[in-house]
């Protein structure tokens, strides 16, 4: 076996460690033997704990969704913007579920759209149209890496201002629940939120990771890609949608959640190479574990006391942003 499939194995079988473990942490200790039986006999078990498994359970499966497709995004666009700080946020998608799920926060007459007034559901809608403006935008001007990511960041721009603005006219009860939901969060009550992510984010990650032979290809000048077979404007194109579709999908349920998308590729990158054969599923990997423990970690934090949990959005900021200064520190001395 190559190194290459080892670190991979070995990815897979430390992403299936902590999802195994996650389990363990948080305000209420729970024992192995008490998750186990709680899985396994329910209708033996202690009724609060089988309940608080459950809940665990489901927030995992919502953050192992989130991070994977996070990571695989990131990975992505690295490469398609050749830009090794793109994230998955770097082209305003996140800025457009912001605006759409403040939009449903602030204005209580959305409830009268009934499902479609719902914070995921307006989240996943502005999203979409921040990208079909963006995708409307590039094709009209035939904009390369350099046009898409100025188009993108002013877009970021634009929806982050309706976003203040929205801000600015809410209810001042509405202001917590919204500040909330920007530091991005894994809290569920049940399995929807994580079905619902997994359903609308496979497909996106199923054509990222078919896009892998045609993303190494463009890690090279356009001519070179062309001329071996590689049609870049499709790809590009491809890449960029099915990226964005498993942003958009996952921002819609946990709110924007920051650093996953740009340490992992990188931390992957160091370990795989720059193929994307490895790089991508590694990301997915890697990047589902890392959300579930920093999750994990969250979940076992209080705030000042108060019993409150600290954002995972913040945890993965403490976390990421000095490790992702130690990698680029290793990376310089090469």
């Amino acid at each position: 076996m190559t190194r290459g499939r080892l670190l991979l194995l070995a990815t897979i079988v430390g992403a299936a460690a902590v999802v195994a473990l996650a389990p363990l942490a948080g305000p209420a200790p729970l024992g192995l033997r008490q998750i186990i039986d709680a899985i396994i006999h329910p209708s033996g078990a202690d009724v609060v704990t089988v309940q608080i498994v459950r809940l665990r359970l489901a927030r995992i499966a919502l953050g192992f969704v989130t991070g994977a497709s996070l990571a695989a995004a990131g990975a992505a666009f690295q490469t398609l913007l050749a830009n090794p700080l793109a994230t998955p946020y770097t082209l305003g998608i996140a800025a457009g579920g912001s605006f759409g799920a403040f939009l449903a926060l602030a204005v209580p007459a959305m409830a009268a759209l009934g499902v479609f007034g719902a914070v995921p559901v307006q989240a996943m809608l502005w999203a979409g149209l921040e990208l079909a403006l963006l995708w409307a935008l590039t094709r009209r001007a035939q904009w390369g890496a350099t046009g898409l990511i100025l188009a993108g960041v002013t877009l970021n721009f634009l929806f982050a201002a309706g976003t203040v603005f929205l801000r600015l006219v809410a209810d001042p009860f509405r202001l917590q629940a919204m500040d909330r939901w920007l530091m991005g969060g894994l809290e569920t009550v049940g399995w929807g939120p994580a079905e619902t992510a997994g359903a609308l984010a496979l497909p996106g990650l199923i054509v990222l990771l078919a896009m892998a032979p045609a993303l190494d290809q463009l890690t090279y000048p356009d001519a070179l890609a062309y001329g071996r077979g590689v049609p870049v404007g499709r790809v590009r194109v491809i890449t960029l949608v099915a990226g964005a579709w498993v942003t958009a999908a996952c921002v819609a349920q946990a709110g924007p959640i920051a650093f996953v998308g740009l340490l992992i590729p990188h931390g992957v990158r160091l370990l795989f190479g720059a193929g994307h054969r490895r790089v991508l599923p590694a990301s997915i990997f890697a990047g589902g574990a890392f959300l579930v423990a920093s999750d994990a970690l969250a979940r076992s934090l209080s705030i000042l006391g108060r019993g409150a949990e600290l954002p995972v959005g913040v945890v993965t900021a403490l976390l990421g942003g000095p490790v992702f200064l130690i990698l680029l520190t290793r990376a310089g001395r090469r």
